[in-house]
């Protein structure tokens, strides 16, 4: 009796397999909107909190995809491990998920993208200025990095103040270190957002639900509701503190030193004339521009006959004289701020 070589056997039921994970990669992603996946008990919290997010209306497939091999290699892990009791983005799963952001959030993206939160990591730990100062530590991935899962001495090395630099870890040199994921919850409780043909500008919104900053340690995102802004002193005066929510979420970063002294460490709580303005007052919420802002409440010419707009406001500038966010009246009129003059020229 002939025999069959056993290689076309084993083909063929490669194929087979093949062909089954590709219909059942079909059949749970699409056909079932996510409820095949949700069917694993950790994936279940994940399914339920998009359920009632704003991105509801969106298949699964619309923000993660994987290929056949990526899928396969998932349900070995589960089936052979320890399943985890919560599923999170790994540090690779970011990029790909916010490319899939990039297809709906066109303009957010563009204007995130010419901001300096779109810095990558070379820029920022291979930066030689930088690290001869001050000494690379874990802290820095706090907010720079934080979806990467290792410390500092598994991104760049060496992690010294001598160099030369480099980025340790694969694929990362070029990609942002602070991703839309950062300060964004996609399966965040909230109603779709809907478009109207024409909006007021007072009824804008000035709260996203989305809002949430990811705390690497915990894995998640907290939101921003619920993020507590400091306390800021100038000596023992408390600054008055803008009520806007938002500004909770940039003083995860841009926050004092536990002296809560304003001005120290990266913090930048406006006093003096702005005291009690918000960030997003003078800040674009994405590509954090601040060009003619100034505009907004000012007129074109100050009192004294000079242009705002020309005047060295820089944060950047520690020369600077009007420091946006500390200039005082007396910065400028050392003896004190000159009268308003009237209409007819005359001083009152």
């Amino acid at each position: 009796m002939r025999r069959f070589p056993a290689r076309p056997l084993w083909l063929i039921a490669a194929g087979a397999c093949l062909l089954l994970a590709v219909l059942a990669t079909d059949y749970y992603y699409s056909a079932t909107w996510g409820e095949g996946c949700a069917r694993c008990h950790e994936i279940r919290p994940n399914f339920d909190s998009w359920k009632a997010s704003t991105h509801r209306a969106m298949n699964c497939t619309e923000c993660h995809s994987g290929s056949v091999r990526t899928n396969l290699r998932r349900v070995a892990k589960h089936l052979l491990e320890e399943p985890p009791e919560r599923i999170q983005l790994q540090t690779a799963d970011v990029w790909p998920v916010m490319e899939k952001c990039i297809g709906c959030h066109r303009q957010e993206y563009a204007r995130w993208n010419a901001g300096r939160h779109a810095a990558d990591y070379q820029r920022i730990f291979a930066n030689e200025d930088h690290n001869r100062k001050r000494q690379l530590v874990d802290d820095c991935l706090r907010c720079h990095g934080m979806h990467f899962e290792g410390s500092i001495y598994d991104l760049v090395e060496p992690a010294d103040r001598k160099g030369p630099w480099r980025i340790k870890a694969a694929g990362l040199a070029n990609r942002p270190t602070i991703p839309c994921l950062s300060c964004h919850l996609i399966h965040r409780d909230g109603m779709p957002l809907k478009r109207a043909s024409a909006r007021i500008a007072v009824k804008e919104e000035m709260f996203r639900p989305s809002l949430g900053f990811f705390d690497r340690r915990a894995r998640m995102n907290i939101v921003a509701d619920i993020l507590v802004v400091p306390a800021v002193y100038d000596g023992d005066r408390p600054i008055k503190a803008s009520p806007e929510r938002r500004q909770a979420l940039c003083y995860q970063c841009h926050a004092p030193l536990a002296s809560g002294e304003v001005g120290s460490g990266d913090d930048r709580t406006p006093m003096g004339v702005h005291e009690g303005l918000g960030c997003l007052s003078c800040h674009d919420k994405h590509d954090l521009s601040t060009r003619h802002s100034c505009a907004g409440c000012h007129p074109r010419l100050s009192n004294c006959g000079i242009d705002v707009e020309k005047m060295d406001t820089t944060f950047a500038d520690p020369k600077s004289r009007h420091n946006i966010h500390w200039v005082k009246c007396t910065d400028c009129h050392p003896t004190g701020a000159p009268k308003k003059k009237p209409a007819g020229g005359a001083v009152r």
